[in-house]
């Protein structure tokens, strides 16, 4: 009986993981800096709308392009304190695209209003202003369109639309740091955009934090009043004008988002440039690559979201070569558990429901090394050999 070598046994090691996400490699080359960003606070004991808060509000609205802005605790309560403040209530509706992350619903549910979803674009995956108009009724304050992975909505019809309907709009931007829309920032073209600053958003703290931005000084304040407990004025401590919460923004992770957003247009472009090396890689293979836009429209990659007839199959071969990959978002917002009292089925929304089987994010962040993103390009194209 031949007996086999221990050579010959061995197999050939493992590629190195490739993530999803590293946050490490944007946090190690700024560890000094942080550490010494998050030791100014606490040596100060400002921890509570410290100065850092209000430099980083500035800070932010500078470089989005807006007159405004009021740090928050979540990208959640963002979204939130938006609809408050432009008036969103009990009885009202907000027009949602059905293909988005469940915070952009529960926000509108949380502010006491209903969530009134729309298919979206099947190109773009934004809310479509077509069906949107659809869905309009006499309760419809406000539209809510999704800048989904980093791409923004159709601005100029969702404007026009809300203009003609005399409706609010509030922007989802908790994907789409410095994403352009035909030249502006988004964030800043609706009456208040919204920003999540999640640890692996393009721009991310150390914990979760948010911010909301405006070009109207009556929705900053009662932003500002709303997200601190309903003082319009910060100084009278014990006097509450109008509803709030707690939805501060905590002076530590100003701090060091300060930090971080010194280098944000920099990671941007790393970002756009990644993400030019996939489009080259995987030229010619039989999936549907992200919108990159024209004219002045430009993506920020927050995720680098490929779409594949054998989605799953695809997803499998990669994760088994060491590389990580992601379905944002495997259940539609109209198919959720949570709201199946609005009685939507399998069906309503094809472009949305298209999207579920098809869409596959690929690893795509500052830090990313050309190697591997060749190495993911090969694996895919070995997928379809």
């Amino acid at each position: 009986m031949k007996t086999i070598s221990r050579a010959k046994a061995k197999t050939a090691p493992k590629a190195a993981r490739i993530p999803l996400f590293d946050l490490q490699r944007t946090y190690l080359p700024l560890r000094k800096e942080i550490v010494a960003a998050a030791t100014r606070v606490l040596d100060s004991g400002a921890f509570i709308l410290g100065p850092d808060v209000s430099a980083f509000e500035a800070e932010f609205a500078r470089a989005i392009g807006a007159t405004h802005c009021t740090g928050v605790c979540s990208g959640t309560q963002a979204l939130q304190v938006a609809l408050e403040a432009v008036g969103v209530g009990r009885g009202d509706e907000v027009i949602v695209p059905a293909h988005t992350f469940v915070a952009t619903a529960t926000a509108v549910s949380a502010a006491g209003a209903t969530p009134v979803f729309v298919d979206v674009d099947p190109t773009t995956l934004t809310l479509d202003p077509v069906k949107a108009a659809e869905k309009i009724t006499p309760r419809t304050k406000a539209l809510l369109p999704v800048h989904i992975y980093g791409y923004p909505a159709d601005m100029d019809a969702v404007m026009a639309l809300a203009r003609k309907r005399g409706l609010k709009v509030v922007e989802d931007c908790a994907q789409a740091h410095l994403t352009r829309y035909k030249g502006r920032v988004v964030g800043g073209i609706g009456d208040m955009g919204c920003f999540s600053f999640y640890p692996s958003k393009n721009l991310g703290a150390a914990g979760d934090a948010g911010a909301v931005a405006t070009n109207d000084q009556s929705f900053h304040d009662a932003a500002k009043a709303i997200s601190n407990c309903g003082r319009s004025d910060p100084d009278d401590r014990y006097r509450h004008d109008r509803m709030g919460q707690n939805f501060r923004l905590d002076t530590l992770q100003a701090a060091i988002l300060r930090v971080k957003l010194k280098r944000l247009a920099a990671w941007t472009e790393e970002r756009r440039r990644g993400a030019a090396r996939y489009r080259k890689g995987l030229a010619g293979l039989p999936i549907t690559l992200p919108p990159d836009g024209e004219n002045g429209t430009q993506h920020s990659y927050h995720l680098f979201v490929i779409r594949s007839e054998r989605r799953d199959a695809l997803a499998k071969h990669l994760s088994a070569a060491n590389i990580d990959n992601g379905v944002y978002y495997p259940i539609p917002l109209h198919l959720q558990p949570l709201y199946a009292d609005l009685g939507h089925k399998t069906g309503d929304f094809p472009a949305t429901e298209q999207a579920v089987r098809d869409v596959l994010a690929l690893p795509l962040y500052p830090g990313l090394k050309d190697a591997e993103i060749d190495r993911v390009c090969e694996e895919i194209r070995r997928f379809h050999r």
